[in-house]
């Protein structure tokens, strides 16, 4: 009689799902959803892997405590099933807000204490710096301030261009810009991925509470890109 061998033992193990910039996939597809569920990412389920969907990945890898890179497996895939473990910065603060988590380098808007949004971002590189004739110090503030204007849109001062700006102090703003990269390198502004910028100008009005905490590592640049 012919033995039977296990269906198990007939079967590869099935590949582990390896993403990359510049994919094209129905798996794409299926992380920029779970990621834009989790208000990690508000651009199109097109499937494509781009500059967009890369910096939500690098959002959702630091609420995780991972290593933001932009290829991704296994690890970050599993990570959907649990929960952040980055704490609000500010416990009771307002009910609807912005903070701004230097060390993480992490925005997160909340509305009636949910957070709806959590962007990757590139705050003040703290160097001195000279432009125009003009020198200054590139430093995001810390504290408890409030936006105090928005421009929408394009602007363009003599630091360079923004998008969809919110200032919440001086000339100083969260806004949209092409440039975020992995590490503080704004004048001191805090730089977000241009289709954050859409929905954060859409979420944060004139007078909500912007609370900045915590302080940049100056540890080597993990961009791996």
């Amino acid at each position: 009689m012919a033995m039977s061998v296990p269906a198990a033992a007939d079967e590869e193990a099935a590949p582990e799902v390896i993403l990359r910039p510049g994919d094209r996939s129905e798996e794409v597809k299926a992380l920029q959803r779970r990621l834009h569920e989790r208000g990690f990412y508000f651009g199109r389920s097109n499937g494509v892997y781009d500059e967009q969907t890369k910096f939500a990945v690098w959002a959702f890898q630091k609420s995780r405590k991972i290593m933001p890179k932009a290829v991704i497996g296994p690890e970050m895939l599993k990570a959907f099933d649990r929960r952040s473990r980055l704490r609000p910065l500010v416990p009771k603060g307002a009910a609807n807000r912005v903070e701004v988590d230097l060390t993480y380098q992490l925005l997160t808007v909340y509305r009636n204490r949910r957070p709806v949004l959590t962007s990757h971002i590139s705050s003040g590189a703290e160097v001195r710096y000279c432009e125009g004739g003009r020198c200054g110090d590139a430093i995001t503030p810390v504290g408890d301030f409030r936006v105090t204007s928005r421009a929408p849109g394009w602007t363009t001062g003599r630091l360079g261009s923004m998008y969809n700006s919110l200032y919440f102090v001086g000339g100083i703003a969260m806004h949209g810009s092409t440039q975020v990269p992995l590490r503080p390198a704004s004048h001191g502004c805090v730089r977000v991925p241009m289709t954050v910028s859409k929905r954060l100008f859409e979420l944060v009005k004139i007078g909500d509470p912007v609370y900045v905490r915590g302080k940049i590592h100056r540890a080597k640049d993990h961009d791996k890109s």
